[in-house]
């Protein structure tokens, strides 16, 4: 197929428009007194508005998936990817688009609002594609095909062979949508796009990612796709905290692999633990998150768990889903009380063991996991840092330094967190910047695995050690402050200059947004700086503690 079906589509108007330049395209540089987009000098950084193309990110998305920067597009959700769509490729009261039936409503709607017609054909009843019958439908006026592959509500992903067929005998762009692919044994058509020049992917970190509230959906084509989706979006259609937050979290994909890892297992074991229960008649297989499951009575079924404070989706009214519910996998607690909830149905109100169970509600639902990772990268250091507060106080330190190493690990230990923290610095030069950067980067996991801080204690306080007397008072409230109060004989303890010591904390408390008051004495250097470490790691331990269900914030202030 000609890499010009992309110009062979486009609306008339779209190939003749001049998009609109702003002036962040104009100059993109960032040494500079910006006079030119009429922005306030105040409120800084988010005086300024946002990269319009997103070239970082977007560059860090494309490292990720092995395809070049010119190949994607970024925007407000996968939802304006697919009006990008729309309004770049068909001419309202004219074309036409073709999806299947059940599918992702959103497809249905946008054709709706850009005055496009929509023709749906139903799944087979396996939830495979009708090829034939697709391919029958296309006419000269039709521009899109959209499949979402897993597809939703069904949760099955389109056999290979059926989307090349597609793919070679549709004349025009097949959109494949894949919301929920990390959670298939399928591999991705991004990497495909250069045998398919009709081929447009959709992905969000919305699933897998765990990020619904940032709204980012990245949507993958040819260039020349992709230049003409350029001229339709709004000049800043991503926010800079979007981006921010994104490219963060696309800094250490590790982290969702294994929060993937456990999604798929409980799905499973959900799945095994529903197909055990009488009132269960099928529970189908899944290549998502969610899946259905088929019940006698769906609507009562639907109004039984939401009473009892569980939210599933009712589905039974869809093509093919008769009598089925949609469950989105949780945690494991939440999937036990789920399970829990099942097992009693048919209940009364006055059922004293759902009562019970209801009243302590707040036992079965996810505890927000506290953990974070920081991969810190300059000239001079490369480290990534990675903690879990509600650990078992693992602790795997590497940064090149022996004695610093001890003292993180006394962190770990006495503080009940998980620590890992690699780093590669320049240790031919001297100490300075590893214990600088390192110091930094481990107070910025602390910051961030804290949260929002609801339900902490938020101050700690410690004392002794052997010949010495170390006090370290602790304030996670946010505003970073070091009083330092100790001094040393020796110039170094192990390969650490005592002239460190303060700006280690100091660069910790800068991290952390915390604020520290560490006052030591005593005879022997190396019981007295150990003192500290274990002092301050004592004094996290405290000021971490969460009181189980507790939703306030240890403020007077309403903020930290």
């Amino acid at each position: 197929m000609s890499q010009n079906i992309a110009l062979k589509l486009a609306r008339p108007n779209i190939l003749k428009l001049k998009p609109y330049s702003s002036a962040r395209e104009e100059f993109t540089g960032n040494e500079a007194i910006f006079l030119d987009a009429n922005e306030s000098p105040f409120n800084k950084p988010w005086n300024r508005y946002p990269d319009p193309f997103q070239q970082r990110l977007r560059q860090r998305i494309a490292d990720m998936k092995g395809v070049k920067r010119e190949n994607i597009i970024l925007g407000n959700g996968s939802d304006e990817t697919i009006d990008m769509l729309f309004r770049t490729f068909c001419e309202p009261a004219k074309d036409q688009v073709i999806s299947v039936n059940p599918t992702y409503g959103m497809y249905k709607v946008s054709a709706g609002i850009n005055g496009v017609e929509y023709k749906a054909v139903t799944l087979n009843p396996d939830f495979s594609l009708p090829v034939d019958e697709i391919l029958s439908l296309v006419s000269t006026t039709t521009k899109l095909l959209f499949l979402c592959s897993p597809n939703n509500p069904t949760g099955n992903c389109f056999a290979d062979e059926e989307m090349i067929r597609l793919l070679n005998g549709f004349p025009c762009l097949v959109v494949v949508d894949e919301a929920y692919v990390d959670f298939s044994t399928g591999g991705s058509w991004v990497k495909k796009l250069d045998q398919y020049p009709n081929l447009v992917v959709l992905q969000t970190l919305s699933k897998a990612w765990g990020l619904a509230a940032i709204r980012l959906g990245m949507a993958f084509a040819s260039i020349e796709i992709i230049d003409l989706m350029m001229k339709v979006k709004p000049p800043y259609n991503v926010n800079t905290l979007t981006q921010e937050k994104a490219y963060q979290a696309l800094s250490d994909p590790a982290v969702v692999n294994k929060r993937i890892s456990t999604i798929i297992a409980e799905r499973d074991r959900l799945r095994n633990s529903l197909k055990e229960l009488p009132v269960v008649q099928k529970v189908f297989d899944a290549d998502a998150n969610f899946f259905l499951v088929k019940v006698e009575n769906p609507d009562e079924m639907y109004e039984y768990l939401v009473k009892r404070g569980v939210i599933v989706r009712n589905r039974s009214k869809e093509a093919l889903c008769e009598g089925c519910l949609r469950i989105t996998v949780g945690s494991d607690g939440q999937n036990n009380y789920l399970l829990q909830a099942i097992k009693q149905y048919p209940a009364t109100e006055n059922d004293i063991t759902l009562k019970q169970s209801w009243e302590k509600v707040s036992d079965w639902l996810v505890t927000p996991e506290r953990k974070a990772v920081r991969h810190r990268k300059t000239k001079e250091t490369d480290i990534r840092v990675e903690i879990n507060l509600d650990g078992n106080s693992k602790a795997d330190i590497q940064t090149g330094l022996g004695f610093f190493d001890h003292m993180l690990d006394q962190i770990s230990r006495h503080s009940g967190c998980d620590l890992s923290v690699k780093v590669n610095g320049d240790l031919h030069i001297d100490e300075h910047h590893t214990l600088e950067d390192t110091s930094i980067a481990l107070g910025e996991v602390f910051a961030e695995s804290l949260g929002d801080k609801k339900g902490i204690e938020r101050y700690g306080f410690a004392l002794p050690m052997d010949d010495c007397a170390a006090l370290v008072l602790l304030d996670f409230g946010g505003r970073p402050e070091l009083v330092w109060k100790a001094k040393f004989k020796r110039e170094k303890v192990g390969e650490l200059p005592t002239e460190m010591f303060e700006h280690i904390f100091k660069s910790f408390a800068i991290g952390a947004r915390c604020n520290l008051y560490i006052k030591a004495k005593g005879e022997n250097e190396h019981h007295k700086i150990e003192a500290i470490f274990k002092a301050l790691a004592r004094a996290i331990r405290m000021a971490v503690k969460r009181e189980a269900g507790a939703d306030t914030l240890p403020s007077t202030k309403g903020l930290l």
